[in-house]
């Protein structure tokens, strides 16, 4: 993941609102976003306050052992990523964990501590104009959202606007892109009717040729 999206606090395209102070009653979950021609590069923080915890603490700590192994680290960012949303120009994207970082239980317990997932998505081809649109669903009775695009790395691309529901659990981004890959218009004529104008012209040059070697003889 490159280190636009992990320093994406200091180049946040816009803030949206006010920096939230976290509560301890709420499970804190915020995303940063960079676009590029052909992928999706993304990061989200989630920090549960000390009395969200012990509910978050079940979805992640499966077995009940108090400590948070690494394939549990793994099973709880896979389900997080089954509660997003991500499409571009209409498309839903597939998702693709790239890291994962947990604090500690006790941090976490504390209410200071937090799961950082980097996730990426490829884009398919698309013309000038492009629109992505995020969603996050996970744990939403408890949760509370943050949604910012970065600059893009990429000169070619442009973010041209980002809207955003109140909870902000619901993103939109519209971008433009330089030398966008854009199909061939089809032919105005069908190939049979190409087929006949040769024919056509073949047939004029026809006695142009008699004559010429009438001419010449």
């Amino acid at each position: 993941m490159k280190a636009t999206v992990a320093v994406a606090g200091a180049v946040l395209l816009a803030v949206a609102t006010p920096a939230l102070a976290h509560r301890v009653d709420e499970y804190l979950q915020a995303t940063t976003i960079s676009v590029e021609k052909s992928r999706v590069q993304a990061q989200i923080r989630l920090t549960p306050g000390v009395q969200v915890f012990p509910v978050v603490r079940r979805f992640i700590d499966a077995d009940r052992d108090g400590t948070i192994s690494l394939a549990e680290q793994r099973a709880y960012a896979d389900r997080v990523l089954r509660d997003l949303v991500l499409e571009v120009d209409g498309h839903r994207l597939s998702l693709r964990l790239v890291s994962s970082a947990f604090a500690s239980v006790q941090e976490m317990e504390e209410g200071r501590g937090t799961i950082r997932i980097d996730f990426e998505s490829a884009v398919p081809d698309g013309g000038h104009d492009r629109r992505l649109v995020f969603e996050n669903h996970h744990l939403a009775q408890m949760s509370v959202y943050l949604v910012n695009g970065v600059v893009p790395p990429d000169p070619d691309v442009e973010v041209t606007g980002q809207e955003r529901n109140y909870e902000q659990s619901v993103y939109q981004m519209t971008y433009v892109q330089a030398n966008a890959s854009v199909a061939e218009p089809p032919s105005r004529y069908p190939l049979g009717v190409a087929m006949l104008g040769i024919g056509a012209l073949l047939l004029l040059a026809t006695p142009v040729a008699l004559l010429s070697r009438r001419t010449l003889s």
